[in-house]
């Protein structure tokens, strides 16, 4: 008997630790406050059991309320275990300070992005006074083939794994946008032949963005590095091949920070 209301138990604290991470997960950029109404068409739970767990959420930090609107946003518990998953990225703690110094010389944007799963995911963002942004671009998902820095994250990948990884179709973004894997394909291609990706207008109109890949002490390409600002300051007609050395020379510095020499792993080509 004992045995079996400590499985009810542990089945009723496993619901409730996914009851209470789907009520974070409905926060969003596009939507980071909410009611409580709003919270139970989002997840689909009864408002009593929304209430509850969203006051117990509240008392602990993760979520904040505000008592004149009703509204609830991400509270500070949430900030406090982003920064701790941060601070333990070998790959943050490597190229926070180059991303840094990066916006700080070209004036544009700098960015570290990983791959997770079939979507890349920033790092590191910093503005340059020639890019400025409203808000940070951490923490936020991208699409791999749309993207200078997504192309960099699969551009060891063959055909096959990127099928496998994407698809062969994508979502279009723009007219600029590359849709389909044949066209994929030869843009990766690319950038294994000259060590950086581009992308112009290829996810919103008037940017544009030149990434390199960042590897490990294996070869092995575990984010990118990029520059992006508006198409004008970019300008890549005519500094391509002057932002692509800068893009690559701080790549290369923060990958032999990860332990990466170049003799070891041969470029494909």
């Amino acid at each position: 008997m004992a045995a079996r209301v400590s499985a009810r138990e542990s089945a009723g604290g496993t619901q409730s630790v996914e009851r209470a991470l789907s009520l974070l997960s409905a926060f969003s950029e596009e939507r980071p406050e909410r009611r409580i109404s709003e919270l139970v068409a989002a997840t689909g739970l009864g408002q009593s059991t929304v209430s509850r767990l969203v006051g117990a959420l509240v008392t602990l930090g993760y979520l904040s309320h505000d008592e004149r609107s009703g509204l609830y946003s991400v509270g500070p518990q949430v900030i406090t275990l982003a920064g701790i998953g941060l601070n333990q990225s070998p790959v943050h703690q490597q190229s926070r300070q180059q991303a840094q110094n990066l916006a700080g010389a070209l004036g544009l944007g700098a960015n570290v992005a990983e791959r997770h799963g079939a979507s890349m995911f920033y790092l590191c963002n910093f503005e340059g006074p020639s890019a400025p942004r409203p808000s940070t671009l951490i923490g936020r998902e991208g699409p791999l083939h749309a993207t200078a820095m997504g192309k960099a994250l699969i551009s060891e990948l063959s055909p096959a794994e990127v099928g496998e990884l994407l698809g062969t179709t994508y979502a279009r973004y723009t007219p600029h946008t590359i849709t389909e894997l044949g066209d994929l394909t030869a843009a990766l291609k690319e950038v294994r032949q000259r060590g950086y990706a581009t992308e112009v207008e290829e996810l919103a109109f008037g940017r544009a963005c030149l990434a390199a890949p960042l590897r490990d002490r294996t070869g092995r390409i575990v984010a990118a590095l990029s520059v992006s600002g508006p198409l004008s300051t970019m300008n890549l007609a005519r500094r391509q091949n002057e932002l692509a050395m800068t893009v690559i020379e701080y790549a290369d510095q923060i990958s032999s920070s990860l332990g990466y020499h170049a003799t070891a792993t041969a470029l494909p080509g």
